[in-house]
């Protein structure tokens, strides 16, 4: 039995698969511009969950929940090699609503290469992207639970999952035995969970969908074994996002991330769901000439964003009331030593001098004072 549709239902199910995760990008993108800015306006506020009680949060975090659905059930309708390169998407709309809505003052010759850059990101984004959804798979497979259990008991799937167990071994014990905090050894990490995570979410979403369609699928096992595999990849994937956020440039992070998830993503589309099994020679080389495109422009639109300054803050010592201060004057770096007085090596941004405290010499008065100035001792430290 044939588990492929035919040309016209494979080609209507790619479209409907692509229009849905573009949708939901393009919708995770501004839901997250609504919420930064919702950040933004109370940032001064004394409670961080001020932002809770607000229309602006809970409007973004909606659009979020519609966009993060339509990519899910975009799994079910498209390839793998056509829904992963398609995050290029977000990063694309995330551009925009940046050049549209940021009001940003550089100076000329700054502006021209950095939105010069940009520009060509944004062409090489979209060029890549028609390329890659005009020539990507366009035979997709029906997924039931029989299909998923007869893809996971093949040996090309047990080799590609044996080699992503040693290489995700050998990466963890360099990373956590030898200190390698390497952006790119903690983000391989991510994207070999990622490559577990659209593999389970692609058979999840599938199966919800011939559910919806009228053939129970969630009393199989494998669907627990698939929503099992599916949340715990998301968990861990989150926790070394974390980390490398911590140690790293949000801007690189994005590009690096992009590129490695969308390649693995590829690959373990290609090899446990077979979706370039009837592709030519043709299309296979068009497909990786508009992800390699998108890879580009990816780059060069996080290389050239802005990285927001962080406020660092520092302390000094209150010489008027001898205690320590902690300055709070917005985004600004440590000042520099010019060799006053100080907690540590920071100067006093307060503008607060010195104070030199006196040494009273008990013995004899200080060089240079006359009979006038005997008046500055109490009377029980005069001599008789």
């Amino acid at each position: 039995m044939d588990i492929f549709k035919n040309e016209g239902g494979s080609y209507t199910d790619n479209l409907i698969g692509t229009l849905l995760a573009i949708f939901g990008n393009v919708l995770v993108s501004i839901s997250l511009s609504i919420q930064k800015y919702s950040h933004v306006t109370l940032a001064g506020t004394k409670d961080p969950r001020t932002f809770y009680r607000t229309k602006t949060w809970w409007c973004g975090f909606v659009l979020t929940c519609l966009g993060e659905g339509a990519n899910f059930v975009s799994y079910a309708f498209a390839p793998l090699a056509l829904i992963a390169p398609l995050n290029a998407v977000s990063v694309l709309t995330s551009s925009i609503l940046g050049l549209i809505f940021l009001r940003e003052k550089s100076k000329p010759s700054v502006s021209a290469k950095r939105y010069g850059l940009s520009f060509l990101g944004c062409l090489l984004t979209i060029g890549g992207t028609y390329l890659f959804v005009t020539f990507g798979p366009n035979s997709h497979e029906k997924l039931n639970a029989e299909n998923i259990v007869r893809h996971l008991v093949g040996w090309p799937v047990l080799l590609f999952v044996l080699l992503e167990i040693i290489t995700f071994c050998l990466l963890l014990y360099f990373y956590k035995q030898r200190s390698a905090n390497y952006v790119v050894v903690i983000l391989l990490l991510v994207a070999l969970l990622g490559s577990i995570t659209v593999i389970s979410v692609k058979a999840v979403s599938g199966m919800l969908v011939l559910t919806a369609e009228g053939t129970m699928q969630l009393d199989n096992p494998i669907f627990s074994v698939m929503c099992v595999c599916m949340v715990a990849s998301v968990v861990f994937q989150a926790r070394f996002l974390s980390q490398a956020c911590r140690l790293h440039d949000s801007s690189l992070i994005a590009s690096v991330n992009y590129i490695l998830s969308t390649s693995f993503a590829i690959a373990a589309g290609a090899v446990f769901y077979f979706e370039f099994k009837n592709e030519d020679v043709l299309h296979i080389c068009m497909f990786l000439l508009g992800t390699v495109f998108c890879f580009l422009g990816v780059f060069l639109i996080t290389k050239n964003r802005k990285r927001p300054k962080t406020f660092e803050p520092y302390v000094t010592m209150d010489m008027t009331n001898g205690v320590p201060t902690i300055h709070d004057k917005g985004p600004i770096n440590q000042p520099e030593f010019t060799g006053s007085f100080t907690y540590g090596a920071l100067v006093n941004n307060d503008c607060v001098l010195p104070s030199t405290l006196p040494v009273a010499n008990l013995e004899q008065p200080p060089v240079g004072f006359g009979p006038a100035d005997a008046s500055i001792y109490p009377p029980e430290l005069k001599k008789d």
